[in-house]
């Protein structure tokens, strides 16, 4: 199973928030590169972000998902 970068965020809080809507949703969603970003001095920054992702057949609904306004 392949997993692929659905939303990449620069602080814990905002990948967190994602992984649960997702995850409230039905997806299956994995935070990627928390630790690393939670323990080096330049943070997410440094390592170019918290990946959020999901399984590649995933992909699709939950980009259209976390695209859609807000209710």
């Amino acid at each position: 199973m392949n997993i692929v970068t659905v939303y990449k965020a620069f602080t814990s809080i905002d990948a967190q928030l994602v992984y649960a809507r997702l995850d409230a949703a039905g997806f299956h969603p994995f935070v990627a590169d928390e630790a690393a970003a939670l323990s080096m001095k330049c943070g997410a920054i440094g390592i170019g972000g918290i990946r959020v992702q999901v399984p590649e057949s995933e992909f699709a609904d939950a980009r259209e998902f976390l695209d859609a306004p807000a209710e």
